[in-house]
Protein backbone atom coordinates (compact mmCIF):
# COMPACT_ATOMS: atom_id res chain seq x y z
CA UNK A 1 0.00 0.00 0.00
CA UNK A 2 1.40 3.40 -1.01
CA UNK A 3 2.05 6.31 1.31
CA UNK A 4 -0.84 8.36 -0.08
CA UNK A 5 -3.28 5.47 0.31
CA UNK A 6 -2.18 4.98 3.92
CA UNK A 7 -2.61 8.70 4.57
CA UNK A 8 -6.14 8.63 3.15
CA UNK A 9 -7.06 5.68 5.39
CA UNK A 10 -5.67 7.42 8.49
CA UNK A 11 -7.56 10.59 7.59
CA UNK A 12 -10.80 8.68 7.05
CA UNK A 13 -10.52 7.03 10.48
CA UNK A 14 -9.69 10.38 12.08
CA UNK A 15 -12.64 12.20 10.49
CA UNK A 16 -15.02 9.41 11.50
CA UNK A 17 -13.92 9.69 15.13
CA UNK A 18 -14.32 13.49 15.11
CA UNK A 19 -17.85 13.35 13.73
CA UNK A 20 -18.72 10.46 16.05
CA UNK A 21 -17.70 12.50 19.09
CA UNK A 22 -19.84 15.36 17.82
CA UNK A 23 -22.89 13.10 17.52
CA UNK A 24 -22.23 11.54 20.94
CA UNK A 25 -21.92 14.87 22.76
CA UNK A 26 -24.91 16.39 20.93
CA UNK A 27 -27.16 14.16 23.03
CA UNK A 28 -25.77 15.76 26.20
CA UNK A 29 -25.97 19.34 24.97
CA UNK A 30 -29.37 20.52 26.17
CA UNK A 31 -28.90 24.24 26.86
CA UNK A 32 -26.99 27.31 25.71
CA UNK A 33 -24.79 27.00 28.81
CA UNK A 34 -23.95 23.41 27.82
CA UNK A 35 -23.20 24.53 24.27
CA UNK A 36 -20.94 27.43 25.31
CA UNK A 37 -19.22 26.14 28.47
CA UNK A 38 -20.04 22.44 28.83
CA UNK A 39 -22.17 23.20 31.89
CA UNK A 40 -19.07 24.53 33.73
CA UNK A 41 -18.16 20.97 34.71
CA UNK A 42 -15.06 20.17 32.63
CA UNK A 43 -12.27 18.33 34.48
CA UNK A 44 -8.52 18.97 34.69
CA UNK A 45 -7.33 16.70 31.86
CA UNK A 46 -9.92 17.87 29.34
CA UNK A 47 -9.36 21.52 30.29
CA UNK A 48 -5.56 21.26 30.09
CA UNK A 49 -5.63 19.52 26.72
CA UNK A 50 -8.30 21.89 25.43
CA UNK A 51 -6.16 24.85 26.53
CA UNK A 52 -3.06 23.43 24.85
CA UNK A 53 -4.69 22.34 21.62
CA UNK A 54 -6.43 25.70 21.30
CA UNK A 55 -3.07 27.38 21.89
CA UNK A 56 -1.09 25.46 19.27
CA UNK A 57 -2.15 24.84 15.68
CA UNK A 58 -0.79 24.82 12.14
CA UNK A 59 0.15 28.45 12.80
CA UNK A 60 2.83 27.28 15.23
CA UNK A 61 3.85 24.01 13.59
CA UNK A 62 3.90 25.26 9.97
CA UNK A 63 4.11 29.07 10.02
CA UNK A 64 5.95 30.12 13.17
CA UNK A 65 8.27 27.12 13.43
CA UNK A 66 9.40 27.68 9.84
CA UNK A 67 9.82 31.45 10.06
CA UNK A 68 11.46 31.70 13.47
CA UNK A 69 13.50 28.56 12.96
CA UNK A 70 14.93 30.13 9.81
CA UNK A 71 15.54 33.49 11.50
CA UNK A 72 16.83 32.41 14.92
CA UNK A 73 18.05 28.84 14.49
CA UNK A 74 18.12 26.59 17.56
CA UNK A 75 17.41 29.56 19.86
CA UNK A 76 13.81 29.54 18.54
CA UNK A 77 13.29 26.87 21.21
CA UNK A 78 13.04 29.71 23.76
CA UNK A 79 9.66 30.57 22.24
CA UNK A 80 8.34 27.12 23.16
CA UNK A 81 9.76 27.41 26.68
CA UNK A 82 8.12 30.84 27.07
CA UNK A 83 4.82 29.40 25.82
CA UNK A 84 4.99 26.68 28.47
CA UNK A 85 5.88 28.88 31.45
CA UNK A 86 4.42 32.32 30.63
CA UNK A 87 1.60 31.16 28.37
CA UNK A 88 0.45 28.04 30.24
CA UNK A 89 1.76 27.61 33.79
CA UNK A 90 1.43 31.19 35.08
CA UNK A 91 -2.09 31.97 33.79
CA UNK A 92 -3.52 28.80 35.37
CA UNK A 93 -2.21 29.81 38.80
CA UNK A 94 -2.54 33.58 38.42
CA UNK A 95 -5.95 34.04 36.81
CA UNK A 96 -7.52 30.55 36.70
CA UNK A 97 -9.26 30.58 40.10
CA UNK A 98 -10.35 34.22 40.00
CA UNK A 99 -11.65 33.89 36.44
CA UNK A 100 -13.71 30.82 37.31
CA UNK A 101 -15.19 32.29 40.51
CA UNK A 102 -15.87 35.78 39.22
CA UNK A 103 -17.30 34.74 35.84
CA UNK A 104 -19.57 32.20 37.54
CA UNK A 105 -20.67 34.70 40.20
CA UNK A 106 -21.40 37.40 37.60
CA UNK A 107 -23.13 34.94 35.26
CA UNK A 108 -20.62 35.75 32.50
CA UNK A 109 -20.26 33.18 29.75
CA UNK A 110 -18.04 35.25 27.45
CA UNK A 111 -15.31 37.84 27.92
CA UNK A 112 -17.55 40.72 26.67
CA UNK A 113 -20.20 39.64 29.19
CA UNK A 114 -17.52 39.73 31.89
CA UNK A 115 -16.67 43.32 30.92
CA UNK A 116 -20.35 44.26 31.07
CA UNK A 117 -20.92 42.96 34.60
CA UNK A 118 -17.48 43.76 36.03
CA UNK A 119 -17.49 47.38 34.82
CA UNK A 120 -21.26 47.92 34.73
CA UNK A 121 -21.39 48.89 31.05
CA UNK A 122 -23.48 47.37 28.27
CA UNK A 123 -21.56 49.38 25.68
CA UNK A 124 -18.29 47.73 26.72
CA UNK A 125 -19.93 44.38 26.04
CA UNK A 126 -21.16 45.45 22.61
CA UNK A 127 -17.85 46.87 21.40
CA UNK A 128 -15.73 44.06 22.81
CA UNK A 129 -18.01 41.49 21.16
CA UNK A 130 -17.51 43.20 17.81
CA UNK A 131 -13.73 43.21 18.38
CA UNK A 132 -13.76 39.48 19.15
CA UNK A 133 -15.72 38.57 16.02
CA UNK A 134 -13.67 40.77 13.68
CA UNK A 135 -10.16 39.93 14.91
CA UNK A 136 -10.64 36.19 15.37
CA UNK A 137 -11.24 35.94 11.63
CA UNK A 138 -7.61 36.55 10.49
CA UNK A 139 -6.36 34.06 13.10
CA UNK A 140 -8.76 31.44 11.77
CA UNK A 141 -7.64 32.23 8.22
CA UNK A 142 -4.00 31.69 9.23
CA UNK A 143 -4.86 28.22 10.57
CA UNK A 144 -6.54 27.27 7.28
CA UNK A 145 -3.56 28.64 5.40
CA UNK A 146 -1.20 26.36 7.33
CA UNK A 147 -3.39 23.33 6.67
CA UNK A 148 -3.54 24.01 2.93
CA UNK A 149 0.27 24.31 2.76
CA UNK A 150 0.80 20.89 4.34
CA UNK A 151 -1.91 19.09 2.37
CA UNK A 152 -0.64 20.67 -0.84
CA UNK A 153 2.82 19.21 -0.16
CA UNK A 154 1.59 15.75 0.79
CA UNK A 155 -0.87 15.22 -2.04
CA UNK A 156 0.83 17.34 -4.73
CA UNK A 157 -2.31 19.40 -5.21
CA UNK A 158 -2.59 21.88 -8.04
CA UNK A 159 -3.17 25.61 -7.84
CA UNK A 160 -6.75 25.20 -6.59
CA UNK A 161 -6.06 22.20 -4.39
CA UNK A 162 -5.36 24.27 -1.30
CA UNK A 163 -8.73 25.99 -1.67
CA UNK A 164 -10.56 22.66 -1.66
CA UNK A 165 -8.68 21.58 1.46
CA UNK A 166 -9.57 24.82 3.25
CA UNK A 167 -13.26 24.35 2.42
CA UNK A 168 -13.22 20.69 3.51
CA UNK A 169 -11.61 21.56 6.85
CA UNK A 170 -14.14 24.34 7.42
CA UNK A 171 -17.00 21.90 6.87
CA UNK A 172 -15.45 19.30 9.21
CA UNK A 173 -14.79 21.76 12.05
CA UNK A 174 -18.27 23.22 11.67
CA UNK A 175 -19.83 19.75 11.77
CA UNK A 176 -18.68 18.59 15.19
CA UNK A 177 -18.82 22.04 16.85
CA UNK A 178 -22.37 22.57 15.61
CA UNK A 179 -23.39 19.14 16.88
CA UNK A 180 -21.89 19.13 20.37
CA UNK A 181 -20.65 22.63 21.21
CA UNK A 182 -18.08 22.95 24.01
CA UNK A 183 -18.35 19.32 25.15
CA UNK A 184 -17.56 18.06 21.67
CA UNK A 185 -14.69 20.53 21.45
CA UNK A 186 -13.18 19.49 24.80
CA UNK A 187 -13.46 15.75 24.15
CA UNK A 188 -12.07 16.09 20.64
CA UNK A 189 -9.25 18.26 21.99
CA UNK A 190 -8.20 15.48 24.35
CA UNK A 191 -8.08 12.93 21.55
CA UNK A 192 -6.31 15.38 19.25
CA UNK A 193 -3.83 16.34 21.96
CA UNK A 194 -2.64 12.74 22.28
CA UNK A 195 -2.03 12.64 18.51
CA UNK A 196 -0.08 15.92 18.73
CA UNK A 197 2.19 14.61 21.49
CA UNK A 198 3.02 11.43 19.55
CA UNK A 199 3.46 13.27 16.26
CA UNK A 200 5.70 16.06 17.58
CA UNK A 201 7.94 13.60 19.38
CA UNK A 202 8.33 11.57 16.20
CA UNK A 203 9.17 14.58 14.02
CA UNK A 204 11.74 15.97 16.46
CA UNK A 205 13.60 12.66 16.77
CA UNK A 206 13.69 12.03 13.01
CA UNK A 207 14.64 15.64 12.17
CA UNK A 208 17.77 15.41 14.33
CA UNK A 209 18.53 11.79 13.47
CA UNK A 210 18.51 12.58 9.75
CA UNK A 211 21.40 15.02 10.36
CA UNK A 212 23.52 12.49 12.31
CA UNK A 213 22.42 13.47 15.81
CA UNK A 214 22.00 16.64 17.83
CA UNK A 215 25.67 17.56 18.17
CA UNK A 216 26.28 17.20 14.43
CA UNK A 217 23.11 19.16 13.60
CA UNK A 218 24.15 22.04 15.88
CA UNK A 219 27.62 22.09 14.29
CA UNK A 220 26.02 22.27 10.85
CA UNK A 221 23.86 25.20 11.96
CA UNK A 222 26.88 27.03 13.36
CA UNK A 223 28.68 26.61 10.04
CA UNK A 224 25.99 28.59 8.20
CA UNK A 225 26.91 32.24 7.64
CA UNK A 226 24.50 35.05 8.45
CA UNK A 227 23.91 38.19 6.35
CA UNK A 228 27.12 39.73 7.73
CA UNK A 229 29.20 36.65 7.01
CA UNK A 230 29.37 35.54 10.66
CA UNK A 231 29.09 31.92 11.79
CA UNK A 232 28.40 30.22 15.16
CA UNK A 233 25.13 32.12 15.67
CA UNK A 234 22.28 29.86 14.49
CA UNK A 235 23.31 27.09 16.86
CA UNK A 236 24.07 29.36 19.82
CA UNK A 237 22.02 29.66 23.02
CA UNK A 238 20.38 33.03 22.27
CA UNK A 239 20.81 33.06 18.49
CA UNK A 240 21.67 35.88 16.11
CA UNK A 241 18.95 38.33 17.23
CA UNK A 242 17.90 37.92 20.88
CA UNK A 243 16.07 41.31 21.05
CA UNK A 244 13.55 40.50 18.33
CA UNK A 245 13.34 36.91 19.59
CA UNK A 246 12.08 38.37 22.88
CA UNK A 247 9.26 40.08 20.95
CA UNK A 248 8.15 36.69 19.64
CA UNK A 249 8.18 35.23 23.16
CA UNK A 250 6.04 38.12 24.48
CA UNK A 251 3.49 37.99 21.65
CA UNK A 252 3.02 34.22 21.72
CA UNK A 253 3.16 33.79 25.52
CA UNK A 254 1.76 36.85 27.27
CA UNK A 255 -0.97 37.13 24.65
CA UNK A 256 -2.84 34.09 25.99
CA UNK A 257 -3.78 36.03 29.15
CA UNK A 258 -6.08 38.31 27.18
CA UNK A 259 -7.40 36.07 24.40
CA UNK A 260 -11.10 35.20 24.79
CA UNK A 261 -10.74 31.68 23.36
CA UNK A 262 -8.05 30.89 25.95
CA UNK A 263 -9.58 32.57 29.00
CA UNK A 264 -12.90 30.82 28.32
CA UNK A 265 -11.29 27.53 29.40
CA UNK A 266 -11.24 28.83 32.98
CA UNK A 267 -14.94 29.70 32.81
CA UNK A 268 -15.77 26.07 32.14
CA UNK A 269 -13.41 24.25 34.50
CA UNK A 270 -15.06 22.19 37.26
CA UNK A 271 -13.30 23.26 40.50
CA UNK A 272 -10.11 24.60 42.05
CA UNK A 273 -8.44 21.18 42.26
CA UNK A 274 -8.93 20.82 38.51
CA UNK A 275 -7.20 24.19 38.01
CA UNK A 276 -4.11 23.07 39.96
CA UNK A 277 -3.86 19.74 38.14
CA UNK A 278 -4.58 21.39 34.82
CA UNK A 279 -1.71 23.85 35.32
CA UNK A 280 0.92 21.10 35.38
CA UNK A 281 -0.69 19.05 32.62
CA UNK A 282 -0.97 22.04 30.26
CA UNK A 283 2.62 23.09 31.00
CA UNK A 284 4.02 19.67 30.15
CA UNK A 285 1.84 19.59 27.04
CA UNK A 286 3.20 22.99 25.93
CA UNK A 287 6.81 21.96 26.56
CA UNK A 288 6.42 18.95 24.29
CA UNK A 289 4.25 20.48 21.57
CA UNK A 290 5.48 24.08 21.41
CA UNK A 291 9.01 23.34 22.54
CA UNK A 292 9.24 20.46 20.08
CA UNK A 293 7.80 22.50 17.19
CA UNK A 294 10.21 25.42 17.58
CA UNK A 295 13.16 23.10 18.28
CA UNK A 296 12.38 21.21 15.08
CA UNK A 297 11.96 24.49 13.20
CA UNK A 298 15.43 25.55 14.30
CA UNK A 299 16.88 23.07 11.81
CA UNK A 300 14.93 24.10 8.69
CA UNK A 301 18.07 25.67 7.20
CA UNK A 302 19.59 22.20 7.09
CA UNK A 303 16.71 21.05 4.88
CA UNK A 304 15.90 24.21 2.91
CA UNK A 305 18.00 26.55 0.80
CA UNK A 306 17.56 29.92 -0.86
CA UNK A 307 19.00 28.86 -4.19
CA UNK A 308 15.96 27.09 -5.55
CA UNK A 309 15.30 23.70 -3.96
CA UNK A 310 15.70 21.85 -0.71
CA UNK A 311 16.90 18.65 -2.36
CA UNK A 312 13.44 17.16 -2.86
CA UNK A 313 12.06 19.55 -5.44
CA UNK A 314 10.30 21.89 -3.01
CA UNK A 315 10.98 25.55 -3.74
CA UNK A 316 11.48 27.65 -0.65
CA UNK A 317 11.81 31.12 -2.15
CA UNK A 318 9.28 33.54 -3.58
CA UNK A 319 10.38 33.78 -7.22
CA UNK A 320 8.83 37.25 -7.48
CA UNK A 321 10.85 39.10 -4.87
CA UNK A 322 13.48 36.55 -3.89
CA UNK A 323 12.49 36.44 -0.22
CA UNK A 324 12.05 33.18 1.71
CA UNK A 325 8.52 31.75 1.79
CA UNK A 326 8.51 30.68 5.42
CA UNK A 327 5.19 28.82 5.20
CA UNK A 328 6.69 26.17 2.90
CA UNK A 329 9.77 25.41 4.99
CA UNK A 330 8.38 22.95 7.54
CA UNK A 331 6.49 20.98 4.85
CA UNK A 332 9.80 20.76 2.96
CA UNK A 333 11.59 19.58 6.12
CA UNK A 334 8.93 16.94 6.73
CA UNK A 335 9.14 15.65 3.19
CA UNK A 336 12.93 15.35 3.45
CA UNK A 337 13.31 14.06 7.01
CA UNK A 338 10.44 11.59 7.36
CA UNK A 339 9.81 8.25 5.63
CA UNK A 340 6.81 8.37 3.31
CA UNK A 341 4.82 5.98 5.49
CA UNK A 342 4.96 8.44 8.41
CA UNK A 343 3.69 11.41 6.42
CA UNK A 344 0.11 10.39 7.25
CA UNK A 345 0.88 10.68 10.96
CA UNK A 346 2.15 14.24 10.49
CA UNK A 347 -0.87 15.19 8.41
CA UNK A 348 -3.14 14.02 11.21
CA UNK A 349 -0.89 15.81 13.74
CA UNK A 350 -1.30 19.18 12.01
CA UNK A 351 -4.96 18.50 11.30
CA UNK A 352 -5.53 17.71 14.98
CA UNK A 353 -3.72 20.84 16.13
CA UNK A 354 -5.62 22.98 13.67
CA UNK A 355 -9.12 21.60 14.10
CA UNK A 356 -8.89 21.90 17.87
CA UNK A 357 -7.91 25.56 17.52
CA UNK A 358 -10.55 26.18 14.86
CA UNK A 359 -13.30 24.67 16.98
CA UNK A 360 -12.45 26.97 19.89
CA UNK A 361 -12.22 30.02 17.63
CA UNK A 362 -15.57 29.47 15.92
CA UNK A 363 -17.29 28.58 19.19
CA UNK A 364 -15.90 31.67 20.93
CA UNK A 365 -16.82 33.94 18.03
CA UNK A 366 -20.34 32.61 17.46
CA UNK A 367 -21.22 32.47 21.17
CA UNK A 368 -19.91 36.00 21.72
CA UNK A 369 -21.86 37.42 18.79
CA UNK A 370 -25.07 35.64 19.77
CA UNK A 371 -24.89 36.10 23.53
CA UNK A 372 -23.55 39.66 23.58
CA UNK A 373 -24.94 41.32 20.46
CA UNK A 374 -28.11 39.50 19.40
CA UNK A 375 -29.64 38.26 22.65
CA UNK A 376 -29.95 41.71 24.35
CA UNK A 377 -31.84 43.04 21.33
CA UNK A 378 -34.34 40.22 20.74
CA UNK A 379 -37.32 39.48 22.96
CA UNK A 380 -38.10 35.93 24.11
CA UNK A 381 -34.65 34.75 23.05
CA UNK A 382 -34.73 31.31 24.68
CA UNK A 383 -32.02 28.63 24.70
CA UNK A 384 -33.32 26.99 21.54
CA UNK A 385 -33.17 30.21 19.54
CA UNK A 386 -29.79 31.07 21.03
CA UNK A 387 -28.28 27.73 19.99
CA UNK A 388 -29.77 28.11 16.50
CA UNK A 389 -28.21 31.56 16.08
CA UNK A 390 -24.83 30.32 17.33
CA UNK A 391 -24.85 27.56 14.75
CA UNK A 392 -25.72 30.06 12.01
CA UNK A 393 -22.90 32.37 13.05
CA UNK A 394 -20.47 29.44 13.07
CA UNK A 395 -21.17 29.07 9.35
CA UNK A 396 -20.90 32.83 8.69
CA UNK A 397 -17.62 33.08 10.58
CA UNK A 398 -16.11 30.13 8.70
CA UNK A 399 -17.17 31.42 5.28
CA UNK A 400 -15.45 34.77 5.88
CA UNK A 401 -12.33 33.04 7.23
CA UNK A 402 -12.16 30.73 4.22
CA UNK A 403 -12.35 33.68 1.81
CA UNK A 404 -9.41 35.36 3.56
CA UNK A 405 -7.42 32.12 3.77
CA UNK A 406 -7.73 31.54 0.04
CA UNK A 407 -5.76 34.76 -0.49
CA UNK A 408 -2.12 33.65 -0.06
CA UNK A 409 -0.65 37.17 -0.12
CA UNK A 410 -0.50 37.37 3.69
CA UNK A 411 1.77 34.93 5.52
CA UNK A 412 0.54 32.74 8.34
CA UNK A 413 2.56 34.60 10.97
CA UNK A 414 1.35 38.02 9.80
CA UNK A 415 -2.33 37.09 10.06
CA UNK A 416 -1.86 35.55 13.49
CA UNK A 417 0.27 38.44 14.80
CA UNK A 418 -2.30 41.10 13.97
CA UNK A 419 -5.12 38.99 15.41
CA UNK A 420 -3.35 38.30 18.72
CA UNK A 421 -1.95 41.83 18.90
CA UNK A 422 -5.35 43.47 18.48
CA UNK A 423 -7.29 41.13 20.78
CA UNK A 424 -4.82 40.86 23.62
CA UNK A 425 -3.68 44.45 23.15
CA UNK A 426 -7.27 45.53 23.76
CA UNK A 427 -8.30 43.04 26.47
CA UNK A 428 -5.18 42.04 28.44
CA UNK A 429 -4.98 45.03 30.80
CA UNK A 430 -8.72 45.40 31.48
CA UNK A 431 -9.23 41.68 32.08
CA UNK A 432 -6.13 41.06 34.23
CA UNK A 433 -6.49 44.17 36.39
CA UNK A 434 -10.26 43.67 36.49
CA UNK A 435 -9.65 40.42 38.37
CA UNK A 436 -7.32 41.97 40.95
CA UNK A 437 -7.89 45.75 41.20
CA UNK A 438 -11.09 47.37 42.41
CA UNK A 439 -10.10 50.81 41.12
CA UNK A 440 -9.99 49.99 37.38
CA UNK A 441 -12.19 52.59 35.68
CA UNK A 442 -14.36 52.39 32.57
CA UNK A 443 -12.22 55.09 30.96
CA UNK A 444 -9.14 52.89 31.43
CA UNK A 445 -10.90 49.97 29.75
CA UNK A 446 -11.96 52.13 26.80
CA UNK A 447 -8.42 53.50 26.50
CA UNK A 448 -6.99 49.99 26.31
CA UNK A 449 -9.55 49.03 23.66
CA UNK A 450 -8.65 52.01 21.49
CA UNK A 451 -4.87 51.72 21.89
CA UNK A 452 -4.78 47.95 21.30
CA UNK A 453 -6.88 48.09 18.16
CA UNK A 454 -5.32 51.38 17.05
CA UNK A 455 -1.71 50.16 17.25
CA UNK A 456 -2.50 46.94 15.36
CA UNK A 457 -4.63 48.52 12.63
CA UNK A 458 -2.28 51.47 12.13
CA UNK A 459 0.72 49.15 11.80
CA UNK A 460 -1.16 46.88 9.39
CA UNK A 461 -2.21 49.81 7.16
CA UNK A 462 1.21 51.47 7.11
CA UNK A 463 3.53 48.47 6.88
CA UNK A 464 1.68 45.37 5.66
CA UNK A 465 -0.91 46.47 3.09
CA UNK A 466 1.54 47.77 0.45
CA UNK A 467 -0.15 51.17 0.19
CA UNK A 468 2.17 53.42 -1.83
CA UNK A 469 1.32 56.49 0.25
CA UNK A 470 3.21 54.94 3.18
CA UNK A 471 6.37 53.97 1.26
CA UNK A 472 8.13 57.02 2.67
CA UNK A 473 7.22 55.98 6.21
CA UNK A 474 8.64 52.50 5.64
CA UNK A 475 11.88 53.92 4.25
CA UNK A 476 12.22 56.28 7.22
CA UNK A 477 11.72 53.44 9.70
CA UNK A 478 14.27 51.27 7.91
CA UNK A 479 16.81 54.09 7.96
CA UNK A 480 16.68 54.29 11.77
CA UNK A 481 18.88 51.19 12.01
CA UNK A 482 17.07 50.19 15.21
CA UNK A 483 17.96 46.79 16.73
CA UNK A 484 14.22 46.21 17.20
CA UNK A 485 12.45 45.49 13.90
CA UNK A 486 9.75 48.18 13.91
CA UNK A 487 8.23 46.86 10.67
CA UNK A 488 7.42 43.48 12.26
CA UNK A 489 3.73 42.85 13.06
CA UNK A 490 4.99 40.54 15.83
CA UNK A 491 6.72 43.37 17.64
CA UNK A 492 3.71 45.62 17.05
CA UNK A 493 1.46 43.06 18.73
CA UNK A 494 3.84 42.63 21.66
CA UNK A 495 4.03 46.42 22.04
CA UNK A 496 0.21 46.70 22.09
CA UNK A 497 0.03 44.16 24.93
CA UNK A 498 2.65 45.96 27.02
CA UNK A 499 0.89 49.30 26.45
CA UNK A 500 -2.36 47.75 27.70
CA UNK A 501 -0.68 46.60 30.93
CA UNK A 502 0.85 50.04 31.50
CA UNK A 503 -2.02 52.28 30.51
CA UNK A 504 -4.90 50.72 32.48
CA UNK A 505 -3.60 51.46 36.02
CA UNK A 506 -2.35 54.92 34.97
CA UNK A 507 -5.64 56.04 33.42
CA UNK A 508 -7.57 54.55 36.36
CA UNK A 509 -5.70 56.90 38.73
CA UNK A 510 -6.90 60.01 36.91
CA UNK A 511 -10.45 59.11 35.89
CA UNK A 512 -13.77 58.55 37.63
CA UNK A 513 -13.75 55.60 40.02
CA UNK A 514 -16.09 52.70 39.26
CA UNK A 515 -19.38 52.19 41.07
CA UNK A 516 -18.51 50.79 44.52
CA UNK A 517 -21.59 48.58 44.73
CA UNK A 518 -20.86 46.86 41.41
CA UNK A 519 -17.20 46.35 42.31
CA UNK A 520 -17.94 44.95 45.77
CA UNK A 521 -20.43 42.55 44.24
CA UNK A 522 -17.85 41.30 41.71
CA UNK A 523 -15.17 40.71 44.35
CA UNK A 524 -17.49 39.22 46.97
CA UNK A 525 -17.09 35.75 45.44
CA UNK A 526 -13.32 35.52 45.94
CA UNK A 527 -13.60 34.40 49.57
CA UNK A 528 -15.59 31.37 48.48
CA UNK A 529 -13.93 27.96 48.80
Amino acid sequence: MGAKAATFIILAIYVSIMVGIGIYTSRKTKSADDFMLGGRSVGSWLTAFSYGTTYFSAVVFIGYAGQFGWMYGASASWVGIGNAIIGSLIPFFLIGRRTRLMSNHLGARTMPEFFEHRFDSKMLKTISAAIVFIFLIPYTASVYNGLSRLFGMVFDLGENGGTYIIIAMAVLSAAYVTLGGYKATALNDFFQGIIMLIGIGTVVVLTVQKKDGLSSAIDSLNAIKDADGNTNTLGSLFGPDPINLLGVVILTSLGTWGLPQMVQKFYAIKDEDAIKKGAFISTLFALVVAGGSYFMGGFVRLYCTLDGNDGSGRKVIDVVNGKPVYDTMVPSLIKSALPNMLIGLIVVLVLSASLSTLSSLVLTSSSTLTNDLIKPRVKNFDDKKQMTFMRIFIAVFLVISVIIACNKNASISTLMSYSWGALSGAFLGPFLYGLFMKKVSKAAVWTSFFTGIGISVAHMVMFSMNISAFDGVKDSVKSLDCPLNLLSPINAGAFAMIVSLIIVPIVSQFTKAPDKKAVDNAFSCLNTK
